[in-house]
């Protein structure tokens, strides 16, 4: 009944600059859920910019399953062809479809593979194993609330129905499921091997999928090499001498 109420009246819609992201005019939590619904693609930004700088397999592959989860998407909207909530409230849509919902697809995808990342592929190497344990609770708790509020962001700006977003999630997790299992048992064993590749080596290409912990490994190793650098420096010298 509420949604048949908000069809017959529709408010005068609004979209953010470059995003065409619209939400009512005047409606203060339509305009900070339009920019929450917005975090998909700053997640697909933040890919792109760390494969570049990173250049690392197992980042690459992450990056390979949520191209996957959006052509999983299309394929299934164009299949069931299910119209979207209110058809013509909003313009600039990619798609009249609306089932699943592609932003609540990709955003329980990557919480879900982050979640499998988080609490079976890094493990723990120094003696903080409560405060490691904090840290990966409270991101988890954190990629939670963004994905519930990406997906509830959908339903209230009228882009999609409860049923378009919870079975987006529901197919996003299944996909994160497979493609993370996909990724341990079949495409890191192989790691190595395409990281050895001249065009990998060429493009500086790595694989870390044998080391427990990237972020401390990265720590050490570079703190090690800063103060060793410190120390052969020619103003280090001469401070000695």
């Amino acid at each position: 009944m509420a949604l048949e109420e908000q069809c017959s009246a529709p408010p005068q819609w609004r979209s953010i600059s470059l995003t065409h992201v619209e939400f009512a005019e005047g409606d203060l939590a339509g305009h900070v859920l339009a920019y929450i619904s917005l975090l998909p693609i700053a997640i697909l930004v933040g890919f792109v910019t760390l494969i570049v700088f990173k250049r690392e397999l197992h980042t690459i592959s992450f990056f390979g399953g949520l191209l996957l989860n959006e052509g999983v998407n299309w394929l299934l909207k164009h299949i069931l062809r299910e119209p979207r909530p209110c058809a013509g409230s909003h313009t600039n849509l990619q798609t009249d479809y609306g089932m699943p919902s592609s932003h609540s697809q990709l955003i329980w995808f990557f919480v879900v593979y982050f979640f499998l990342f988080l609490y079976l592929r890094m493990h723990q190497t120094n003696n903080a194993r409560c405060v490691d344990l904090l840290w990966r609770h409270i991101l988890s708790i954190i990629l939670l609330g963004i994905a519930l509020s990406v997906s509830y962001s959908r339903v209230y700006l009228l882009y999609h129905t409860w049923s378009q977003v919870v079975y987006g999630a529901l197919a996003g997790c299944t996909i994160g499921i497979v493609w993370f299992f996909f990724t341990q048992e079949v495409l890191t064993p192989l790691f190595p091997k395409i990281a050895a590749w001249p065009i990998s080596e060429y493009f500086l290409v790595r694989d870390t999928s044998l080391i427990p912990n990237i972020l401390w490994f990265e720590y050490t190793v570079t703190r090690s090499e800063a103060r060793s650098n410190l120390r052969l420096s020619p103003n280090s010298r001469q401070e000695r001498a």
